[in-house]
């Protein structure tokens, strides 16, 4: 069948918005074709630096024929009703018209079949359209043209068949006919292609030196890459985000080595790496003990054959480039060092957090009196450690470094503190205190740095949370969604025993003491509620890809009074596994139904069911012995919990089982007499707080 190729040639688009682009042209041509009646196998759409194409196969050479009713006025009506309908129709008469009984009785009906366009001729107007419909982060307009694009747009390619479409994209003030010819690379092959499928159109900018297939360039980077360093008895520093750069910066990846000036290599790796990747989009190398090795990779968009003088032109010139940038950053690295940290601090002043929340010097108070504060929850944290470290942690921030580097910051930091002679532990803390970012970022373990991490993290928290500047929808400005899930994973991954209610009314406490004109919130007790209710939400986030159900999260949460993760989770656990037992599930049932008909009871009642059960009013053994079972069951989980043995209080739960199913085998609930009716509706209420005392079985799913 058929096949659509569009190509849209401009000047160069940038990387970050290629995949993207790529994908909206897809879906804008796409949902066009759908809405045109045009079916298709399948559709394909890639990028490069200076295309965006589409190719769809197993398009039909013409639209579908199409039959189109019209409702008219019913039989019998006004006769300048139906003459109005039938001229409205193009009809000459009733007897054009069909007439067809319906539920409100005969009414007139004109049916037409619409024949189906060509395909060839549906294209060109659908494709421009579709064009004009495109939408970009950021676009421009040029010359006369009034059509906005991400650079000025050199050439449409638009093909059916293998034969040029006949049409135009009007762009304002000009129009740019579609056309069957292409451009490969702009200085290895400049002149036009003609092409008649996206096979050969593949394979005649590939003979031109483009790669046009995305993930072809990026395989060819990632082989071109790991053997050049194979080679040199190197290895390439992973960095997959590079990798993905770099595959829209070039259409003809070509990759190179050069080498560093051994007088840089005293720099930290870290300022290497990241000179080179921020500024160059190099890749660094590494030696088998891990160590930066003095030779980084550049991918150059030319061929250059060993031994040419264009390959020893292009790595010479980025060689020479490469060192005006190191130069620059070992410049910062020796004037940043002519200063101590500790001296830095007082200028953090003059760098605003928030304009409710005061200047990072404020954040540097609050968080160190938390930091010391969370110390005393931390096994093996040296108090003055933490309170040194959480002071310094956002010195490195006036430093010329991290001026020009902001991602180093906490990093440069380390190493300012230990060339100042700080303790190991204040400079690692310093490093990670930002950790961990993201779900793959590594977690801070380290006593000191869990508390200078924690505190952080838990002021931001309750500070946006206390100037109402909290996540809504998808928006969240603030990181703060990744702020809790940090404050989650540095408490259960080092299993730390703290709660969290009292850390964020210290929390509060700070803000509304240093920003108290700003508007922050004086209900502190509120603030850490909603952020307890925050934090469960994302709790149940961070663990549904662990396969932890959320509502066992909700069911222990709602509990009220656990804030503390590492206990929380362990209830969890014990939930789980005693709901996946036999007698769990039937115990969950039988509660469910013992709800239920304390609910529906209360309701014709007009009163809750309260109180407490008259043991003298049990007449059936049944009903007796339910009642001792629950004195019981409720004895040994009050124990097992206060324990925190919160198996052995499943355990308990699960003595109830057989006593329930009896009772509701053999006692009827609304007996006639009402002292007995009452006193067995409290029994059954009984049966509800006793396993409410282990988890609110009631938000439990399934």
């Amino acid at each position: 069948m058929p096949e659509l190729l569009l190509e849209l040639r401009s000047e160069e688009i940038p990387a970050r918005m290629q995949v993207r682009a790529a994908e909206d042209l897809r879906h804008l041509v796409c949902g066009r074709l759908g809405e045109a009646g045009l079916t298709f196998d399948h559709a394909f759409a890639t990028s490069s630096p200076r295309r965006l194409v589409l190719a769809v196969e197993g398009l039909p050479a013409r639209q579908p024929d199409r039959t189109e009713e019209r409702k008219g006025p019913k039989l019998g009506a006004p006769q300048q009703a139906i003459e109005g309908f039938l001229k409205a129709n193009g009809l000459a008469s009733t007897d054009a018209a069909e007439v067809r009984e319906t539920p409100k009785g005969e009414f007139f009906f004109a049916v037409r079949t619409i024949q189906g366009q060509a395909t060839r001729e549906v294209l060109p107007g659908l494709l421009a359209e579709a064009i004009r419909a495109f939408g970009w982060p950021k676009s421009m307009r040029w010359a006369e043209t009034d059509l906005r694009w991400v650079r000025p747009l050199h050439a449409v390619l638009a093909l059916f068949a293998g034969d040029r479409l006949d049409g135009a994209l009007d762009l304002g003030g000009r129009h740019l006919a579609f056309a069957d010819r292409t451009r490969g690379h702009p200085f290895l092959a400049p002149d036009e292609l003609q092409v008649d499928s996206w096979t050969d159109y593949q394979a005649r900018l590939e003979r031109a030196f483009v790669l046009v297939d995305r993930e072809a360039r990026r395989k060819a980077i990632v082989e071109q890459c790991s053997a050049a360093a194979h080679a040199a008895g190197l290895a390439v520093k992973e960095d997959t985000p590079l990798v993905e750069e770099v595959t829209g910066l070039v259409e003809w990846p070509e990759v190179l080595v050069g080498q560093i000036d051994e007088r840089f290599m005293a720099l930290p790796d870290e300022v290497l790496s990241t000179s080179m990747r921020s500024h160059q989009k190099y890749f660094s190398l590494v030696r088998p003990d891990g160590s930066l090795a003095p030779r980084f990779l550049l991918v150059a968009g030319m061929t250059a054959p060993e031994g040419s003088l264009r390959r020893a032109n292009i790595v010479a010139g980025n060689e020479r480039v490469l060192r005006a940038r190191l130069a620059d950053a070992e410049f910062f690295w020796a004037q940043d060092r002519k200063r101590s940290l500790q001296s830095r601090v007082t200028a953090l002043r003059e760098i605003v957090f928030h304009a409710r929340l005061g200047t990072v010097e404020d954040k540097v108070d609050r968080l160190t009196a938390l930091a010391v504060e969370i110390a005393k929850a931390v096994p093996g944290a040296d108090t003055d450690r933490v309170r040194s470290a959480a002071r310094l942690c956002k010195a490195d921030l006036t430093t010329g470094m991290v001026g020009e580097f902001p991602e180093l910051q906490g990093v440069m930091g380390r190493y300012y503190a230990l060339a100042d002679g700080e303790h190991a532990e204040v400079a690692e803390a310093i490093a990670a205190h930002y950790a961990p970012q993201g779900p793959n970022d590594l977690c801070p373990t380290a006593p000191v740095s869990v508390c200078v991490a924690l505190a952080d993290k838990i002021d931001t928290l309750v500070g946006m949370f206390a100037i109402d500047e909290k996540p809504t929808g998808s928006k969240d400005p603030f990181a703060l969604r990744r702020a809790a899930l940090g404050v989650i994973r540095l408490i259960v991954e080092n299993e730390l025993r703290l709660s969290l209610a009292p850390l964020f009314r210290h929390a509060h406490a700070g803000v509304y003491q240093l920003s108290r004109a700003s508007g922050v919130r004086p209900e502190g007790e509120a603030v850490a509620e909603e952020l307890l209710a925050f934090c469960a939400e994302r709790l149940k986030v961070a663990l549904r890809e662990q396969g932890v159900r959320h509502d066992l999260i909700q069911a222990v949460f709602n509990l009220g009074g656990e804030d503390d993760l590492v206990r929380l989770l362990k209830r969890v656990e014990a939930l789980d596994e005693f709901l996946k037992a036999e007698d769990g599930a039937n115990l969950l049932v039988a509660y469910r139904r013992a709800a239920n008909i304390v609910r529906i009871e209360a309701k014709k009642d007009g009163a809750q069911v309260a109180g407490a059960v008259e043991p003298g009013a049990l007449e059936q053994k049944e009903e007796q012995q339910l009642f001792q079972a629950l004195e019981l069951a409720g004895d040994k989980a009050a124990a097992a919990l206060d324990g925190e043995n919160f198996t052995g209080a499943m355990a308990a739960l699960a003595d109830l089982r057989q006593p329930v199913d009896a009772f509701f085998d053999h006692v009827t609930v609304n007996a006639e007499a009402p002292r007995l009716r009452g006193n067995r509706l409290r029994l059954l209420a009984r049966i509800g707080a006793t396993l409410g005392r282990v988890a609110d079985f009631s938000a439990v799913e399934g």
